[in-house]
């Protein structure tokens, strides 16, 4: 999916950008609430600012054809157009819509149109720079497909829903062939992926070729559930299985020798952002866009260096208690080569990380004040993205471990990887966005990564408050993830702006924390292919980490950490200014209300 793209998902596709790139299906329990209602605009202001946003959403819907399915949007029965006269389109509406927004006077909005107008200007400027810079050009990268996301990994519930998706296959072979003109635009003006990140991602289109019965696509027809009745199942069936033979599956092989022929070969060699046309103007709005602040590549790089030797000073106190005689390179790799740290089955792993996921159930109580009703499970990467996928995702509907390659899958890290993608990190987090209060439907489903992986990685942080980890090497996998989300800051600068090579960004990674070497590869070609979203988890994290200690000494022994965190989570997805401005906000309440009481 490009860059663009990525950013007009809903909120429970994006938070969890695996809800799209590995299909999932959309809950029937979202149907069953009822639309929350907003209270009317106070003013003039108001009623332009809810105008403006609210036309914009719905022309979203349209220019991305989804539809209202029972109070929720959800793709229709096509595929968006991609053609580079769409994206002017839509840029020269962002553009007026930004315009629109300045004229409307802010110091008149109440709280939460504020917050509203906040969310709406930095999402919307994103999405407009992102269709100026052309980012569809490069509608892919090591990590996310455009291709990957049209084959849903669970069964779709009703004949609507497979109707609408059969449609969305007969237009695979018009939404390639954009692309394709897209990546062939691209490719004349050096604006490509990076060759070096492309490694074997040709192969996750080759099981969409097959015309046997192991093609995903295929597979998926056998899998409508008997709650819709013969002979509309078969009918069903029949209809899909003769659009995929005849227009996807030949779609999907135009692309795969496109791909091998013509896009690889003619890649660029090049590896930083700052390469491409323009590139270190391009790699700052990509700074703004996953930071959400005005911060130089100079300020992040040296904050990462500053905090890569703060916590190498932890792993090392860390490795004393595990009573490890020898220097912290040798402790990293008896951590990465014995057996006993390994899962010898995938079942072995998934019980392991479901068993973490139970142990923290017991204590969400003692950390959250409001608990939602929808509930994920746990399941394993799919197979045929999994040899380039990374170690985990967590979303909406299901956490995701990824058990290929057992070896380069530690348990150790398995504590904080839950916390992080299951609870009460993004699929709890995904969950309440789905149950939140009134609020717009463009707040609902925006997402900046700022906040939702700053979330994620502070739940890391959290579980030495919740006993989750138990040992000295769960305590060290926890400072190893803390310290691979530092060192991006590190690499992903050192990449774009000061000229890193790819072994250069490897070497470091792999130096300073004990990730499997597999893992540290995968990820440097997302960082490579992404520039800038690497950046979002450690200053969103830090963000809330400092904001917890700022918390904690305004209110001192009646701190509590439950309404400190619900603050948080029922803001939903918003610029890092903005959690800061609540929160503080928080803070001189409960402080009002102690003074009150005394």
């Amino acid at each position: 999916m490009s860059f663009a793209a990525r950013r007009h998902m809903t909120l429970s596709r994006l938070v969890l950008s695996v809800s799209l790139a590995l299909g999932i299906a959309s809950p029937v329990l979202a149907q069953e609430s009822p639309e929350p209602v907003l209270a009317p605009p106070a003013n003039a202001a108001e009623t332009a600012l809810r105008d403006l946003y609210t036309r914009e959403w719905e022309w979203r819907q349209g220019e991305f054809v989804r539809e209202k399915v029972d109070g929720r949007w959800q793709s229709s029965d096509k595929l968006p157009s991609v053609t580079p006269e769409a994206w002017a389109r839509r840029a020269d509406y962002w553009k007026a819509a930004l315009d629109a927004l300045d004229a409307i006077p802010l110091d008149q909005l109440g709280r939460e149109e504020r917050i509203n107008a906040a969310v709406f200007r930095t999402s919307i400027e994103a999405s407009e720079a992102s269709a100026r810079w052309r980012t569809f050009e490069a509608p892919f990268n090591s990590d996310s497909f455009f291709w990957g996301g049209i084959s849903p990994r669970q069964p779709f519930q009703t004949e609507a829903d497979w109707r609408r998706f059969i449609g969305r296959l007969s237009d695979v072979p018009r939404y390639f062939d954009e692309q394709i003109a897209n990546m062939e635009t691209g490719l004349e003006r050096g604006w490509s992926v990076p060759r070096a990140t492309l490694e074997g991602r040709d192969k996750t289109l080759e099981s969409y070729v097959l015309t046997g019965e192991t093609n995903p696509l295929l597979v998926t027809f056998d899998r409508i559930p008997n709650t819709i009745p013969e002979p509309v199942r078969t009918q069903l069936r029949e209809e899909g299985r003769r659009v995929v033979l005849e227009q996807t599956i030949p779609a999907y092989a135009k692309l795969l020798t496109f791909i091998r022929s013509e896009y690889l070969p003619r890649t660029r060699t090049t590896i930083a952002a700052s390469d491409l046309p323009d590139g270190r103007a391009f790699y700052q709005t990509q700074i703004r866009e996953y930071v959400t602040r005005d911060m130089t590549a100079r300020e992040i790089h040296d904050f990462g260096l500053a905090e890569v030797e703060r916590i190498t000073a932890e792993m090392r106190e860390v490795m004393g208690r595990a009573g490890f005689e020898g220097d912290l390179p040798a402790f990293i790799d008896y951590l990465r080569t014995d057996p006993k740290f390994y899962a010898k089955t995938p079942r072995e792993l998934l019980g392991e990380a479901s068993l973490i996921a139970k142990k923290i159930d017991g204590q969400l109580q003692y950390v959250v004040g409001t608990l939602p009703r929808y509930r994920f499970t746990i399941l394993p990467v799919a197979d045929d993205i999994a040899p380039i996928y990374t170690s985990g995702r967590g979303g909406l509907e299901a956490c995701f471990f990824n058990t290929y390659d057992l070896p380069s899958r530690p348990l150790y890290n398995l504590p904080a990887l839950v916390l992080h993608e299951c609870a009460p990190g993004h699929s709890f987090q995904a969950a309440l966005a789905l149950e939140a209060p009134a609020r717009p439907d463009f707040r609902q489903q925006t997402y900046f990564s700022g906040y939702g992986e700053g979330w994620g990685l502070y739940t890391e942080w959290l579980g030495t408050r919740m006993g989750i980890y138990e040992t000295p090497y769960e305590e060290f996998g926890r400072l190893t993830f803390e310290m691979w989300r530092a060192a991006r800051l590190v690499i992903d600068t050192g990449l774009h702006e000061y000229g890193w090579t790819r072994d250069q960004a490897i070497d470091y990674l792999a130096s300073h924390t004990a990730l499997a070497r597999h893992d540290v590869v995968t990820e440097i070609d997302r960082y490579i292919s992404w520039p800038g979203q690497a950046l979002s988890y450690y200053i969103g994290y830090k963000t809330i980490l400092d904001l917890r200690a700022e918390a904690e000494r305004e209110l001192g022994p009646a701190f509590d950490q439950r309404p400190f965190h619900d603050t948080i989570l029922n803001l939903g997805s918003v610029p890092l200014p903005v959690l800061e401005e609540e929160v503080r906000r928080f803070i001189a309440e409960q402080k009002a209300a102690g003074r009150a009481q005394n």
